[in-house]
């Protein structure tokens, strides 16, 4: 929890979140240039609020070569980017462990081979949480950060990774349930996993 807390912490100076905010929106590893030239600050200030990001297990540091080799000293020299940590983080006062009551609800529903209620039930939540052209809000405000990729819209976080790992059959027909009823028909909804990204991507029928 005080990790958690002390992480979290790191996000409150408004530099730093912008920071965080656009590397962990590019799915990719980000170097100081760029990163400062998005913020609109000087590189050695971002290279600063990226470290204390790093230092605080919100970000990943790496080293790779983001240009082609120059001639002479330290020409080619790898870069330090930066990548959205994979490790989730929460802070709850009290403390509260909904995933793990989360885990257990998925558990009984397959032990009862309830899955096609629990699948009916979340295609019902996401039809209330429909409003039309308002799909990709929604999807936004429930944090599956969605994006584009070519003609298709992805969704770059599982907001149910933890408990889709335990039960990944069951929590992935119910979130395909709810993408659809949250698209409505704005937008076709189908599995199409990727590492480390949601399960569900979109097909557009109209433009947002």
């Amino acid at each position: 929890m005080t990790d958690d807390l002390a992480a979290v912490a790191a996000l409150h100076d408004p530099v730093r979140r912008a920071l965080y905010d656009y590397v962990a929106a590019q799915g990719r590893a980000v170097g100081r240039n760029e990163a400062a030239q998005e913020a609109g600050i000087s590189r050695t200030l971002a290279a600063f609020h990226l470290d204390k990001l790093a230092e605080a297990g919100l970000l990943e540091v790496d080293f790779m070569r983001l240009t082609e080799a120059r001639p002479g000293p330290g020409g080619g020299r790898p870069a330090k980017v930066y990548r959205r940590a994979a490790a989730d983080r929460k802070v709850t006062l009290p403390h509260r462990d909904y995933e793990q009551l989360a885990a257990l609800l998925a558990d009984a529903v397959h032990d009862l081979a309830a899955d096609d209620r629990a699948v009916a039930a979340a295609a019902a939540a996401g039809q209330r949480l429909y409003e039309p052209g308002g799909w990709l809000a929604a999807l936004r405000a429930r944090g599956y950060e969605p994006y584009a990729d070519g003609g298709r819209v992805r969704l770059r976080n599982c907001p149910f990774r933890l408990v889709a790992q335990a039960q990944p059959l069951l929590v992935c027909a119910m979130n395909l349930a709810l993408c659809q009823g949250i698209a409505g028909g704005d937008a076709n909804a189908e599995l199409d996993p990727r590492p480390n990204e949601c399960c569900v991507s979109f097909s557009k029928n109209n433009s947002d």
